[in-house]
This record gives structure tokens, C-alpha cells and sequence, in this order.
């Protein structure tokens, strides 16, 4: 274990202690959040000490919180009793023997298991101008001291508490299956297909476009944008798209002749830094983040809440007589296995 992660609270009754701050959704399953909290119970006066795990919704600026207008939602919370220790819990992970062990006397392990149904750590990223806290979805882990677990007239004071954000993440999964391919017949034939089925951020996305331009119309341009779907799901679900990568190409096509061309395009963050409401990958204080990347899910489960990340890759083809034609490809874009938070 290279790097201790830790906060304590405000009394110094509790320390958290976490091993890393990541943690890897497999699509099946999800790495186990495992912690030790170091109590000193001198000055508990009978009540107990309580970890939780919160997936919430960010909606808004935190000086709401101030006048009472709670600015989050809780998508999915667990608790468990740290202290007093009840009997019959799990044993230690070998993360957790080895915070013990920096820790000392006085430390207590606790585990959570997050569903697989739960969205990753994205952040909405705000315009120059905006102030506060980007909405987003996080993950909170705190210890607090109280007389129970949830109770909503408790008063918990801040000194009683403390807290380690951290993230749920995904990466690409291996792959060496062939990129999608989309295909329109009518006025003219157009086949568009991507060079693999995966992206990292920052690597350029190969286009392939073949024309068979067996129309009486002529084909005056080209243009390729990358498309960023992000899907706000909690009371309902909405819809946002942005262009992150936008290109216009001028290939004139004449009436019954063919065309076939590789293009690329790259979508990065660092092209996209002041629109609002662009998604990105969360992060932890201000490291750097790329965009968001695309949310797997298993096919068949029960409806995630949250944030919901695609891409798709839109080819148009105008027509010198005026409209388009125009073909769709899915696009799957995220971070290698290991690597996180470049600036793409």
C-alpha cells in the first residue's frame, strides 16, 4: 500500500482511513469499499459511531444548503455501526489489515458492496461565468457520532463527522471486435464505419465513408461530429446532446460516381473548456478529468438512476439540392484499464 488516504473530524474523535479512493465497476460487479474508522470513544457519552456510503445527485449551488434548500438527492445510502462493535461481522480484508496496522489501537474495519445499477462519478461541467459546486454525481463516505443511524430530528454537529470522497469508476473493457457500421440506401448509398469498436480519450477516431453517388444530385460537402448524449435520470429522464469534435469537410461528389475516404477526429476536453453542461469524468479536488466516459451497463437490469453517458458519431452528407443524408454510428469512449484523469 503506497498512499494512506485519511481525515479526521473536527473533535479528533475519528479518523477515517481509506487505501485508495477508486473504485472499479467490472459491469458485474463493483470493488468493494473497504475502511477503517480509528474511534476514541472518551468523549462519546453513551452515543455510537456510524459510517455511510452516499451516491447522490448535485444539483445546484451550496449556498442553498445555507438557506435551508437541500441542493442534492440520494440516489443510494448505506449505513453500518462502527462503534460499539457488533458481533458477528466480517473479517478483514487484506487492505484493511494493513490500515489497521498504520492506524493503531482504537481502529475499526467496516465494508460496503455497491450495487452494479448505480451510475459512475460525472461531473457537469459549468460555463466561465457559473460559481459553486459543478452538478454532477459523487460518492460520499463519512463517520459521524450519533444516537442512531438515521434519524431526522437528530442534530449532528459538523465536529462529529468526517468525510473521504471518492469515485466509481469504469474502464474499457478488452476488445477486438469490428467498429460499428451504418449503412443508407436512398438517394444515394452511404456507408459509414468505425475503425474498432473502443476509444481511449484522446486517441483519433478513425471514419471510414464510402459514397456511391448513383443519384442526379451532387454531393457539394462533408461534415463528422462527435456527439455527447448525457441522460439525467431521477424523477424523469432528460436528454442533453452536445457536439464535442465538429468538422466540415469539402469533398464535391458529381452525380453517378463513387467516393471513399478515411477521415479522423479526436473529441478532447481541451477543446470543449468553456461549455456548459459538457459531462466529464469526476474528480478528486482539481486534478485534471477528461470527457465523460460511456457508461456500460448489464442488458436487462432494472433502470439506472443518475447520470447516463453515450457517444455516437454523426456522418452528413450534403446534397447541392439542398437537405442531408445522414448516418449514425455508436461510439464507445473511455479510459484504458489503470489509467485515469489525462487531459483529453
Amino acid at each position: 500500500m503506497s498512499k494512506v488516504f485519511k481525515k479526521t473530524s473536527g473533535n479528533g474523535d475519528l479518523t477515517l482511513y481509506l487505501g485508495k479512493r477508486d473504485f472499479v465497476d467490472h459491469v458485474t460487479s463493483v470493488d468493494i469499499v473497504d475502511g477503517v474508522l480509528k474511534v476514541d470513544p472518551a468523549n462519546l457519552n453513551g452515543r455510537k459511531v456510524f459510517v455511510y456510503l452516499a451516491c447522490a445527485f448535485r444539483y445546484g449551488s451550496e449556498d442553498l444548503d445555507v438557506i435551508g434548500l437541500s441542493c442534492r438527492r440520494d440516489i443510494w445510502v448505506k449505513r453500518v455501526q462502527v462503534f460499539p462493535v457488533i458481533a458477528g461481522g466480517i473479517g478483514k480484508t487484506p487492505m484493511q489489515e494493513a490500515l489497521v496496522k498504520k492506524a493503531g489501537e482504537q481502529a475499526h474495519h467496516f465494508s460496503f458492496e455497491m450495487p452494479t445499477n448505480l451510475p459512475c462519478s460525472v461531473a457537469l461541467q459549468p460555463g466561465p461565468n457559473d460559481s459553486g459546486k459543478a452538478c454532477g454525481v459523487d460518492f460520499e463516505l463519512k463517520a459521524y457520532i450519533a444516537n442512531a443511524a438515521d434519524d431526522g430530528d437528530e442534530v449532528i454537529e459538523k465536529k462529529d463527522t468526517c468525510r473521504l470522497m471518492i469515485r466509481k469508476i469504469q474502464f474499457s473493457p478488452a476488445s477486438t471486435n469490428a467498429g460499428p457500421k451504418a449503412e443508407i440506401t436512398s438517394p444515394l448509398q452511404l456507408s459509414a464505419s468505425l475503425g474498432k469498436e473502443n476509444y481511449y480519450h484522446g486517441d483519433p477516431i478513425s471514419i471510414n465513408v464510402k459514397i456511391n453517388n448513383d443519384s442526379s444530385k451532387v454531393v457539394k460537402k462533408i461534415k463528422i461530429t462527435v456527439e455527447q448524449n448525457t441522460a439525467v435520470v431521477l424523477y424523469s429522464s432528460d436528454n442533453y446532446v452536445k457536439a464535442v469534435c465538429s468538422e466540415e469537410f469539402g469533398e464535391t461528389i458529381n452525380a453517378n460516381s463513387t467516393f471513399e475516404k478515411e477521415f479522423t477526429m479526436t473529441p478532447l476536453l481541451a477543446n470543449n473548456s468553456e461549455k456548459r453542461g459538457i459531462a466529464v469524468d469526476g474528480r478528486l479536488k482539481d486534478g485534471d478529468t477528461n470527457l465523460a466516459s460511456t457508461t456500460l451497463c448489464e442488458s436487462g437490469e432494472k433502470e439506472m438512476q443518475g447520470i447516463i453517458i453515450s457517444y455516437k458519431v454523426k456522418v452528413s452528407v450534403s446534397l447541392s439540392s439542398g437537405g442531408d443524408v445522414v448516418a449514425e454510428l455508436p461510439l464507445i469512449l473511455m479510459s484504458p484499464n489503470g489509467h485515469l484523469g489525462s487531459n483529453s
